[in-house]
C-alpha cells in the first residue's frame, strides 16, 4: 500500500492550490483526480478577484495568472458593478480567466513542486483510525494517509461517507448553462424578464454560449439537450435549431455548508464545505482561500512542530466566511428577481453602491479584502490580510509578498532594530528589520496607525501587533507555530 503524509481528493483549484501549499512546506501531499487532465468540460468560474491574486503573488506566481487573463473590475453585487480601483491593494482590480487555464496553471506549479496526481480514479471509500486513513480507490488500489481532505466539490464523497451534515437552503430557481451551435440567428445579449435571466452570446470559437432561466427548478439529473430546447422555447418562443452541444450543465440558488470542516483526520474544502449561487464569482476564490488556511497548519502538524488542535482554527476561521458568502449570494439571488417590486429595490440598492462608503464595504467584502479572523481584540490589523508594502532594509528595497514565496512565518520589525528575542523559534519563523515611510491603510476601513511589528501567518493574515514592546508575541508564536525548541 502506497503511503503519503497527506491524500487529497479532487484535483480543482482548492485541491491544486492545498497540494502546492503542502508541497511547499514539505509534506507529502498527493492528490487522487478522476480527470486524466486537468481538461474541464464547460468554461465555469470566469475569474480571480483580488484578494485571490494577492494570495497568488504571497506565492510569486500571480504573474503567471497575470499573463494570461485580462485584468478588469469584476467585482459586484447582483450585477450592480464595484468599482475597487481607489482600493490599498497592489491589485485594486480583477482578472477574467477560465477556470480551465487557472487550473492548469496551478497544475503546473504542483508539478513544479513533485507532487503527485493519481489521475483515472476517484475515491470510493475511506476508513480512519488513531494514525491515519486509509483511502479506497476506484481502481482497486488503497493509499495510506495521516490526514484526507475532500476537495471533491458540492456532491462530495468525503463529505457524505464522513457523516458530515450539509444544512442550508433548498433551490428556487435553476439555469441550463451550455455551448452549442445554433441553426439561426438568436437575439443576442442579456435578458431578464418575468421568468428570469437569460443570455446568449457569441463565443471566440464561434459556438454560442446559452444561460437560460428554467420555468421551474430542474430536477438533480444532468440535462439533456431536450431540456436545454423546452427551456428556450419557454423564453424566446423558439430553440434557434439548437444542436452539438459540447456540453450542457445545471445550476441553482441552492446554498448548504458543512456542519464541519473536520472529523478526526478528515477535512473539507472548497465546494466540498460550501455551495452556493456563482453570482459574484465567489465559490473559486474562497476554495482557494481555504486551502491557504489550512495548508500552513496541517504541514505543522504532519511534522509534529504544532499540535493537532491547531487544525482546529481552520474551521473557526473559513466557517464564518463561507456562511457570510452564503449569506450575500442569498441576498443578490433576491435582487436579480425580474417582478416590479424587486425592481425598485434593486434601483435603490444600485444608488446606495454608488455612495462611496456603502461601495467600499460592499466591495470589499466581494473582493475578499475585508477577511478577519477573530484573533483578539488589539490592532485593526489583527487577524486581517497584511498590506504588500514597499520596505526599506539593510539589504535592500522588499516587498512584503517576496517574505511569503516560501510560506513561512514571519516577524517583521519596523524603526530602530527591536530586542524582540524569537531564537527558540528562529528554525521557523524569520525575523526581519525594515522601515516604511508611507501610510498604512486598509479596504474599507481606511488609515490605522503604523505598528512598530507585526507577526505574519504563511497565508498572510497578522497574527500579533507589537506597540512597542514584545507583550502577547511569545504566546501567538507558540498558538500559531508551536512551542519554542528545547534549548
Amino acid at each position: 500500500m502506497t503511503e503519503h503524509a497527506v491524500v487529497i481528493a479532487g484535483a480543482g483549484p482548492t485541491g491544486l492550490m492545498l497540494a502546492g501549499e503542502l508541497a511547499l512546506a514539505g509534506v507529502d501531499v498527493a492528490i487522487v483526480e478522476r480527470r486524466a487532465s486537468q481538461d474541464l468540460a464547460g468554461s465555469r468560474a470566469g475569474g480571480l478577484h483580488a484578494r485571490t491574486i494577492e494570495v497568488f503573488d504571497q506565492r510569486g506566481i500571480a504573474d503567471r495568472f497575470l499573463s494570461q487573463g485580462k485584468i478588469a473590475q469584476v467585482a459586484g453585487f447582483a450585477w450592480i458593478r464595484l468599482d475597487i480601483s481607489d482600493f490599498p491593494t497592489r491589485h485594486n482590480y480583477g482578472l477574467a480567466l477560465w477556470q480551465n487555464q487557472i487550473e492548469r496553471i496551478l497544475a503546473g506549479w504542483v508539478d513544479e513542486l513533485a507532487a503527485p496526481i493519481y489521475r483515472r480514479r476517484d475515491v470510493t471509500a475511506f476508513a480512519q483510525d488513531e494514525t491515519g486513513v486509509e483511502v479506497e480507490l476506484s481502481d482497486g488500489s488503497s493509499l495510506r494517509a495521516q490526514y484526507l481532505v475532500g476537495c471533491d466539490g458540492g456532491r462530495s464523497l468525503i463529505r457524505k461517507a464522513a457523516g458530515i451534515d450539509f444544512p442550508g437552503w433548498d433551490p428556487t430557481i435553476s439555469h441550463l448553462i451550455a455551448e452549442v451551435e445554433l441553426e439561426a440567428e438568436p437575439e443576442w445579449g442579456r435578458r431578464r424578464d418575468a421568468s428570469g435571466v437569460h443570455a446568449l452570446s457569441r463565443l471566440e470559437d464561434g459556438r454560442v454560449g446559452v444561460m437560460v432561466t428554467e420555468a421551474r427548478v430542474g430536477p438533480t439529473t444532468d440535462p439533456t439537450l431536450d431540456d436545454l430546447r423546452a427551456a428556450l422555447c419557454a423564453v424566446y418562443g423558439t430553440d434557434y435549431g439548437v444542436h452539438s452541444p459540447n456540453w450542457i450543465s445545471r445550476f441553482t440558488d441552492m446554498a448548504r455548508q458543512a456542519a464541519a470542516y473536520r472529523v478526526g483526520r478528515v477535512l473539507l474544502a472548497g465546494d466540498a464545505a460550501h455551495v452556493h449561487y456563482p453570482t459574484g464569482g465567489q465559490g473559486l476564490q474562497i476554495g482557494v482561500q481555504d486551502a491557504v488556511n489550512l495548508g500552513w497548519k496541517l504541514a505543522q502538524v504532519v511534522k509534529q512542530t504544532s499540535p493537532d488542535s491547531l487544525l482546529d482554527t481552520y474551521h473557526a476561521e473559513r466557517h464564518p466566511v463561507a456562511a457570510r458568502v452564503l449569506r450575500n449570494t442569498m441576498a443578490q439571488v433576491a435582487l436579480l428577481r425580474t417582478d416590479d417590486r424587486t425592481s425598485a429595490l434593486r434601483e435603490i440598492t444600485s444608488e446606495l453602491l454608488s455612495m462611496d462608503e456603502p461601495r467600499k464595504r460592499i466591495a470589499a467584502m466581494m473582493s475578499g479584502l475585508d477577511i478577519q479572523y477573530d484573533l483578539g481584540e488589539g490592532h485593526p490589523l489583527v487577524g486581517r490580510r497584511m498590506p504588500d508594502l514597499d520596505l526599506s532594509t539593510a539589504n535592500g528595497p522588499l516587498r512584503v509578498f517576496t517574505l511569503l514565496y516560501n510560506a513561512r512565518p514571519t516577524l517583521l520589525t519596523f524603526g530602530e532594530p527591536h530586542s524582540f528575542d524569537i531564537t527558540p523559534w528562529a528554525d521557523r519563523v524569520q525575523s526581519i528589520n525594515a522601515t516604511y515611510s508611507g501610510t498604512w491603510e486598509l479596504p474599507a476601513i481606511g488609515p490605522v496607525n503604523a505598528p512598530t511589528a507585526v507577526l505574519i501567518r504563511p497565508d498572510g493574515h497578522v497574527a500579533w501587533v507589537g506597540d512597542g514592546t514584545d507583550q502577547g508575541l511569545a504566546d501567538a508564536i507558540t498558538t500559531w507555530f508551536g512551542p519554542p525548541a528545547a534549548a
